[in-house]
């Protein structure tokens, strides 16, 4: 039997509803070897997902007031992607609290990032509900926001296109130039294979679905070539 009350010790948070903290932990392949009329977390996911989303967006706008639209949406989208939250899943241990099927739990459910980062944001849904929003503030305080001031030392929060733009703009004064080298496959299944030029020079090249996917593969590959960074 898995003992939430370790994991609520941790949070230093006791749950009114044992219900919900219960169902955070429900992966929707245990539904399937169980009698009992229960639901898995996709719902309470779902609602942890806003109130994650609204409150890194609070923090951010109140922390970094030195920094424009541009770089506070990449930095939330940084701190709230399955990267970030499956470690701070694993640093609180939430696989082991996990209610999976057995092939899943074989499968190594219970360390999958994707998995981890899906139940952290049920837990925070099922936070808010029980304890509400200054509580579920509190434990990204304590256990997500730290992140942030690595990834703002690191820079790790600019995409490739942003941070080759502002390589070359610092070293020419000119922007790199995006240009579709080859575009083939019908209309609902295109791929893209796109160029990034400077000063009509071709530095990198990148292979996508879509154009966006190309150019920032395209980016990357400038990157590892371009002298000065």
């Amino acid at each position: 039997m898995i003992d939430l009350k370790i994991l609520e010790k941790k949070l230093n948070i006791i749950f009114h509803n044992s219900l919900l903290i219960q169902q955070a932990f429900i992966h929707r392949s245990y539904l399937n070897e169980t009698n009992k009329q229960i639901e898995s977390n996709e719902r309470l996911e779902f609602l942890g997902d806003s109130i994650l989303s609204f409150l890194v967006s609070e923090y951010l706008y109140s922390t970094y007031k030195h920094l424009p639209e541009g770089e506070l949406t990449n930095l939330r989208s940084s701190i709230v992607k399955t990267t970030a939250l499956s470690s701070v899943a694993k640093s609180l241990d939430l696989g082991s609290f996990l209610f999976l099927s057995k092939g899943e739990i074989e499968g190594g459910g219970r360390d999958n990032p994707s998995i981890l980062a899906d139940t952290f944001e049920a837990l925070l849904g099922a936070i808010y509900l029980d304890q509400g929003l200054k509580v579920t503030n509190k434990l990204l305080s304590s256990f997500l926001f730290p992140i942030l001031e690595t990834v703002i030392k690191e820079k790790s929060y600019k995409d490739s296109k942003s941070k080759f733009q502002e390589i070359v703009q610092n070293k020419t004064k000119f922007s790199p130039i995006y240009k579709v080298i080859e575009e083939k496959g019908p209309d609902h299944a295109k791929e893209f294979t796109i160029g990034v030029y400077v000063n009509n020079q071709l530095w990198g090249w990148g292979y996508g679905k879509n154009k966006q996917e190309a150019e920032q593969l395209a980016a990357s590959n400038a990157l590892e070539k371009w002298p000065e960074k």
